[in-house]
């Protein structure tokens, strides 16, 4: 595998692969509408995982498994329940934004190639306590780590993800015979896609903005001020990416 023996070939990166791995992050998008028709090889859907299966896990515990859904009707059942919990999730917005809320396109699970439920078995390392006597939630947050690896590596291979989190968990866990002691952490829509927006969707269609990270930089203790260097480094750093006129 290329990126193996990348890795086995020395502890640097060169400036191309810095560039490339930044550029992954920041063009990486929750896509929603730019699913097409195309179907995912499976060999590219192998090397998602496989660097997925590579995510930091506290404990070394990988309590992670990967459920992948192609059916089409099953892929309904689950629009179905995004369909449902909108509706329960759309009181609590904003009287002024449920309007827009119900504009958004917030899932493509019928239009992507296929669906991917991320879980976390929470009884993997239950003999282990390692990382996880004080912390016990690590192992949710080492299977977020296994979304987030996959999710760049599809970015940088072209592919397109979606995160839907307006789902009812039992109900998705009765639907896809989950067991109980296992939590469904991420239900992904993947494919190719027409293109990658040059920004987050929700950002614009107005929903939100990316808040300043100067802002959300602090010293010492929470909101203790100071470290004025390197909030001038991130303030020139974001100048440099202003589009030019």
């Amino acid at each position: 595998m290329q990126a193996r023996a990348a890795a086995a070939g020395g502890d640097d990166f060169d400036q191309l692969a810095r560039d490339a791995v930044y550029r992954a992050m920041f063009t990486r998008r929750d896509v929603r509408s730019h699913f097409v028709s195309d179907d995912l090889d499976d060999c590219v859907l192998a090397r998602l995982l496989t660097a997925a299966h590579h995510a930091p896990s506290v404990g070394y515990m990988q309590p992670w498994n990967f459920i992948v859904i192609r059916d089409a009707t099953r892929r309904r059942q689950v629009r179905d329940l995004f369909l449902a919990a909108r509706e329960q999730e759309l009181p609590a917005i904003e009287a002024e934004r449920q309007a827009l809320y119900r504009k958004l396109k917030l899932e493509g699970i019928c239009e992507s190639a296929l669906n991917l439920c991320i879980t976390c078995d929470r009884q993997r390392s239950k003999n282990s306590p390692l990382g996880r006597w004080h912390n016990p939630e690590m192992d949710l947050y080492s299977t977020v780590c296994a979304v987030q690896n996959f999710w760049l590596a599809a970015r940088a291979e072209g592919v397109g993800v979606g995160w839907v989190s307006i789902i009812e968990t039992e109900a998705l866990k009765r639907l896809l015979a989950i067991p109980e002691h296992v939590t469904p952490i991420a239900y992904l829509c993947v494919g190719r896609v027409s293109q990658f927006a040059p920004r987050p969707d929700l950002e614009a269609h107005g929903w939100g903005k990316r808040l300043p990270l100067s802002d959300l930089v602090m010293s010492e203790t929470f909101c203790g001020a100071g470290e004025v260097p390197l909030k001038s480094a991130i303030a020139r750093l974001g100048s440099a990416e202003q589009p030019k006129p």
